[in-house]
């Protein structure tokens, strides 16, 4: 989670089940659920040996799921490999990325997994304080989670609350939108100087970060085939 609230993969797919901003559903809930499926049940057995279907089991199979996650063919991944070579923008990008983006989301990762304020102004509906919520500290007050910008071209909208749909809007944030605040990342006191062109190829490169073979791999989509309605 963005306020660093869930620190364990087994317990992440718990939050957004039983969070009332999301599913807002409870563990017991699914538990009956896939009980009363006509194939989870045999699923289950198939794997631990007995179809009993628990919370642990459900939500360390949900967390060795996510751990096949793995997008390792994009672009930039060729680029390096040596298989493939960047454009001329694309280069650039890289270039402006490593001057002005990469202690924040540091390479192959393009994260380097703290928390920081990036000068959003606070959402004063939402009245979200970051990792100050969970630690109760100043000086955690409006950080959040440095999140990885693989796959960034489809992973809109942006930023920790979503406020921005495009990766232009990211561009324009950091140009002239910060917000200067006691907890503002020191790298941001002084914002990047970026004219359009640099946005351009920034943006260029950003999208040599997405990999089609992992975005549609057919294992990964929603199996049609175990859509099950219970009727009580």
């Amino acid at each position: 989670m963005w306020d660093g609230a869930i620190h364990h993969l087994d317990l992440q797919a718990l939050a957004p089940l039983t969070h009332h901003a999301e599913m807002d559903s409870h563990l017991d809930s699914l538990i009956f659920k896939l009980r009363h499926h006509p194939k989870y049940p045999s699923l289950f057995e198939s794997v631990y040996g007995s179809s009993d279907i628990s919370g642990e089991r459900i939500l360390k199979s949900l967390s060795a799921f996510m751990l096949t996650l793995i997008s390792s063919d994009s672009k930039y991944d060729q680029m390096l490999r040596g298989e493939v070579n960047f454009s001329d923008p694309e280069k650039k990008g890289y270039h402006k990325f490593k001057q002005h983006c990469a202690s924040c989301h540091t390479e192959p990762l393009f994260t380097n997994h703290s928390f920081a304020n990036n000068g959003l102004p606070p959402d004063v509906l939402l009245q979200d304080s970051g990792r100050y919520k969970i630690t109760h500290q100043p000086l955690d007050a409006f950080l959040f989670k440095v999140p990885t910008l693989r796959n960034i071209a489809w992973s809109y909208p942006y930023m920790h609350d979503g406020r921005f749909k495009r990766l232009k809007d990211v561009m324009k944030h950091y140009r002239q939108g910060i917000a200067h605040s006691a907890t503002l990342d020191p790298i941001l006191q002084t914002p990047p100087v970026l004219n359009d062109s640099d946005q351009v190829e920034l943006i260029a490169f950003l999208h040599t970060l997405s990999d089609s073979n992992f975005i549609r791999n057919t294992q990964y989509h929603y199996p049609k085939d175990f859509f099950f309605k219970l009727i009580f």
